[in-house]
């Protein structure tokens, strides 16, 4: 059973620099195999995997002057999923229900978004991505075997940096979690919108906080939960010039314990190129990896006595809190 809190928002499936015109590619997203294309006009598109003739997959076939041709029996298909042609019998007009199934999909942030039923909130805001003085790189997807929330809960968590990322982003002679604040996250698209979860004045020590640091320091983190599988880190910034360095996070749910993650990153950093950046967070995703895919169960526990938490956890209790109201059940317990 799908859940209607994930079936009915928008999740990451692909990368728009990857969808070239002419290109089909499949993806997966909450137990549906989907085709994302691109048609001539510029406008992405995703749709079923299946033929409606006889449920081959469509990505096995090809582009042709703008339509999209079936690899079995050569049926071709409109960018509104409508068939214009079944060439076993070239003078017919093909029924309207030769039509292949659509979705929704839009871009943003350099990612294609699909919902699968009827969006029941905006696109998450990320304005920090919008911001013209931060470069914006884009890392993953990283596939893992383990649910959504596993893998935002992991993102929210401080105590593991000493640990997970020694040397890096923690060192084990700074291992104190200092108290931070937690409360509720209006992102302000009002009904279309959805409140959230912010932590702020998150501090930790961090040797190398950057590919550029060469010495450690504190570092202040905002941290801000937009969506149930989308969370965004700031760092505040060195001097005050009134703008944050962010990472933001997205979830695509596979199924129920297995999700691909991408990483989305609006920084100042203009001495190291974008496969530098690239591989320092696939350096940062790649120590997660092994951790995550331990856990056990995959699916998060919502409901308190089935984990035994401490008091650097209270953004990840909201962060569960914030799941019940919503009532997901998909990648949880």
């Amino acid at each position: 059973m799908i859940d209607p809190v994930l079936f009915n928002d928008w999740h990451p499936v692909a990368a728009s620099a990857t969808l070239a015109s002419g290109t089909l590619q499949p993806v997966r997203l909450l137990e549906h195999d989907l085709l994302v294309w691109r048609s001539d006009d510029g406008a992405v598109h995703a749709w079923d995997e299946r033929c409606p003739h006889r449920g081959a997959q469509l990505s096995l076939g090809t582009i042709q002057q703008d339509r999209l041709v079936c690899a079995y029996h050569g049926w071709q298909f409109d960018a509104s999923g409508q068939c214009t042609l079944q060439p076993a019998h070239p003078h017919d007009t093909p029924p309207a229900t030769a039509r292949a199934m659509q979705y929704l999909a839009q871009e943003a942030y350099g990612l294609v978004w699909v919902c699968l039923g009827k969006p029941a909130r905006a696109l998450l805001p990320f304005p920090e991505h919008a911001d013209p003085r931060l470069r914006k790189v884009l890392c993953g997807p990283y596939r893992v075997n383990t649910s959504g929330p596993r893998i935002i809960e992991n993102f929210l968590d401080m105590a593991h940096f000493p640990f997970i990322h020694t040397g890096i982003l923690g060192a084990p002679s700074h291992t104190e979690v200092p108290d931070y604040t937690v409360a509720a996250y209006d992102d302000g698209l009002g009904e279309a919108g959805m409140q959230g979860v912010i932590a702020t004045h998150c501090f930790a020590y961090q040797p190398r906080s950057n590919l550029l640091a060469s010495e450690g320091s504190m570092v202040e983190y905002t941290y801000r939960v937009v969506r149930p599988l989308s969370a965004i880190l700031t760092k505040l910034p060195l001097q005050q010039d009134g703008f944050d360095e962010a990472i933001s996070l997205h979830v695509q749910p596979l199924d129920e314990e297995q999700s691909q993650a991408w990483i989305v990153l609006a920084m100042t950093n203009d001495a190291s190129t974008d496969e530098e950046m690239r591989a320092f967070q696939d350096t940062i995703f790649g120590q997660d990896l092994a951790i995550l895919e331990s856990q056990r169960p995959k699916r998060v526990p919502l409901h308190p006595g089935m984990e035994v938490p401490q008091r650097a956890d209270r953004l990840s209790a909201a962060y569960r809190r914030l799941l019940l109201q919503l009532g997901m059940t998909y990648g949880v317990m």
